[in-house]
């Protein structure tokens, strides 16, 4: 089960580290519906999994804190994802100006 769970690109150790961190927000924020909480719950868990690589790869950080890293996405959830997006993007942006300079 293990092995099918990593073939999912899943990291448990990561994702149970963003379902914790979502749990802490979704405390945070009790006025919530049943519906916001599990949905808060999962997009906790995803960001945490899918984006931790990401911020590792990014700010060159060890991999010991992957898990660290995946507490605070999960905490953040889909905040998470706007804030890195915005950041690639900007990335992006200034990648084309210099290769676009070069060019001339």
């Amino acid at each position: 089960m293990k092995e099918f769970i990593e073939q999912l690109g899943i990291n448990i150790a990561i994702s149970i580290a963003g379902l914790f961190g979502s749990l802490l927000m979704i405390g945070k924020n009790a006025a919530q519906t049943w519906k916001t909480t599990i949905f808060s719950m999962l997009s906790g868990v995803a960001c945490a999994n899918y984006i931790t690589p990401i911020i590792l790869d990014m700010t060159r950080m060890d991999v010991k804190y992957q898990v660290s890293v995946g507490f605070v996405l999960g905490f953040l959830g889909l905040r998470s994802v706007e804030m890195v997006s915005k950041k690639l993007i900007k990335e992006e942006k200034n990648g084309n100006k210099s290769s676009n300079k070069s060019d001339s």
